[in-house]
């Protein structure tokens, strides 16, 4: 009975928990709203004392209470400028990193399962130098980057792709310590990050030549499909499914009914030929032939409810194909 009880509990927690996160998330975007070139400023930059400059506070304090009772004029000399400092620190820890300049330079896509990167440019508008900056997708570690020299810097950081499909990243935290770690100077931006993730490649077996149903009166002609194509005179053995009774009955000679299926001798990758699986599965295995086509030279097409791509090869083609996998509805079936 007693985890019954804790149920609801936990419960309006999680939603307390949701409720206030909702809340910063709107007050964030009124504050620092999505754009992919963002100069940080004081509207858009936070500080606070970290563990250890709570920890200096203490060991300041227990030095004052020291001299106060000692009266011991170099212990105080000493607090003082222990003072001195926590209170200049926060000016050096928020000048690192305002007017520092972020632009998203670009995406690549990845595949469901590995991780997406995004390109950006760092930049600083005066000659103050900027260190020990990290900038990351909590709780990924990111990229830390220093402007000592140069004015700018390029750099990539990576975010999971968990699904496929166009995934918007959340915003980047861009924070920094400099130079004691004492003071910890963060802010949360939304440079409108978008990646295209492809879906997760699963092995489909060899690839499928030559075995797509073919369209209209094209393709390669095979007995024994699924099409009727013509009678012919009975002959012992043939079986007694395909025997016209109709002719027979109506006083013809015995007649067998023959069959034919047309197939296109080029490749395609087909949604059909993986009848029975489901959606994403299917994704996966077609994502995987695509690999296999790529790799072995050998012209492909694709076909998936709502869109057919013709055969070809090649890095455009191949992309062409990715992106209509990622993009299939997830409600398709």
């Amino acid at each position: 009975m007693s985890v019954i009880r804790d149920l609801p509990r936990q419960s309006s927690s999680t939603s307390s928990r949701n409720f206030f996160r909702r809340l910063g998330e709107r007050w964030l975007s009124r504050r620092a709203p999505r754009s992919r070139d963002i100069t940080l400023n004081h509207s858009r930059l936070f500080i606070l004392p970290t563990r250890a400059g709570l920890g200096y506070l203490l060991v300041t304090a227990l030095l004052w209470l020291l001299a106060t009772n000692y009266e011991n004029n170099l212990v105080f000399a000493l607090t003082f400028l222990l003072i001195s400092v926590f209170v200049i620190l926060p000016v050096h820890t928020f000048a690192n990193l305002s007017g520092l300049r972020l632009q998203l330079l670009g995406t690549g896509a990845a595949f469901a399962g590995d991780f997406a990167e995004a390109h950006i440019n760092l930049s600083r508008a005066d000659k103050r130098q900027r260190e020990w900056i990290q900038i990351c997708w909590p709780p990924e570690e990111g990229a830390y980057v220093d402007l000592c020299e140069e004015p700018s810097a390029d750099f990539r950081i990576a975010l999971p792709a968990l699904q496929r499909g166009r995934i918007q990243a959340p915003r980047l935290r861009v924070e920094s310590r400099f130079p004691l770690g004492l003071f910890r100077c963060w802010s949360r931006i939304d440079l409108d990050v978008e990646f295209l993730v492809y879906p997760r490649p699963l092995a489909a077996g060899p690839l499928p030549l030559g075995e797509a149903q073919a369209e209209g009166t094209s393709g390669q002609v095979r007995r024994g499909g699924d099409d009727y194509a013509s009678l012919k005179p009975y002959q012992p053995g043939d079986s007694l499914r395909h025997l016209a009774w109709k002719q027979y009955a109506a006083g013809r000679d015995l007649y067998s009914k023959e069959y034919e299926s047309r197939t296109d001798t080029r490749l395609w990758l087909d949604w059909e030929l993986l009848d029975g699986r489901d959606v994403e599965t299917r994704l996966s295995n077609l994502c995987d032939w695509v690999s296999q086509a790529e790799k072995q030279g050998i012209a492909y097409g694709l076909r998936i409810p709502g869109t057919t791509l013709p055969p070809s090869l090649g890095t455009e083609h191949q992309q062409r194909v990715l992106s209509a996998l990622a993009l299939f509805p997830k409600w398709g079936g």
